[in-house]
Parts: structure tokens; C-alpha cells; sequence
């Protein structure tokens, strides 16, 4: 067994990205859409996990064992509930503080910050704390 990715709707894509991309440093390794199921599938992975697992395959097929987040945003509204059902995703980082005052300048809201260096809980765009 091999882990693949975590799924997460997202409402807003651009403010999804945002968050993920600018805010914790991932980086969309690929993006699939389809018109006829009217969604679109973003696959996000942090560059260091990238660079461990030899980069990207050329054919696009998704290398077995690189960490990623699937954001799924549906084409047609859908109110989305929850939140904290959902868990945590968990990232190590550089520094954390410069992390999570990098969030903060981007407006996202900081759940439980750095106390010990060690972790902090931040809110996505989509209520996932």
C-alpha cells in the first residue's frame, strides 16, 4: 500500500491556490479538467518532495509515493460543510514563524500559532483547520 493524495473541494480555486501555492509553498505539478464532469483537479506537491521523488513523470502519470494535495473544485456552485471534520494536513517547514507570518500577511486566519517552534494550525479558504 502506497499513500496518493489528499482530497480537498475547494470553492474558490484561485483563493485555494493562493493559500497552498503563495501561502505554504506547494506547487502545481498537474491539473486535470473535464468538461463533461464539469470539474477540474489540481494537484499540488511541496518542491522538496518533488525534487525526492525525481521530479515529474514526462507521461504525466502520478509518481507513487509523492505526498500531494488533489484540490477538486466543482464547475457548478456547491455550499460545501464541515471543515473540521476533516483533520490536518501536516508540512514540515524551514522556519516556522516565517511561515506562519507569511500566511498572516495574506490574510489567512491563524488557528493556534507557533508555540514550542514545532507546529501551528492555520484555516484554509475552505474552513479546513
Amino acid at each position: 500500500m502506497r499513500y496518493l493524495h489528499t482530497m480537498v473541494r475547494a470553492r474558490d480555486l484561485d483563493e485555494s491556490l493562493r493559500f497552498y501555492c503563495e501561502g505554504l509553498g506547494l506547487e502545481e505539478v498537474r491539473r486535470m479538467e473535464s468538461e463533461k464532469g464539469r470539474f477540474t483537479l489540481v494537484f499540488l506537491a511541496a518542491p522538496e518532495d518533488v525534487e525526492a521523488a525525481g521530479g515529474w513523470p514526462a507521461g504525466g502519470g502520478m509518481p507513487a509515493g509523492l505526498p500531494c494535495i488533489e484540490l477538486t473544485y466543482n464547475w457548478d456552485p456547491e455550499e460545501y460543510a464541515g471543515g473540521r471534520n476533516f483533520g490536518h494536513l501536516a508540512y514540515r517547514v524551514e522556519d516556522i514563524y516565517a511561515a506562519c507570518e507569511r500566511l498572516r500577511s495574506l490574510g489567512v486566519t491563524i488557528n493556534r500559532p507557533p508555540r514550542d517552534g514545532h507546529m501551528a494550525f492555520v484555516r484554509s479558504p475552505d474552513g479546513i483547520s
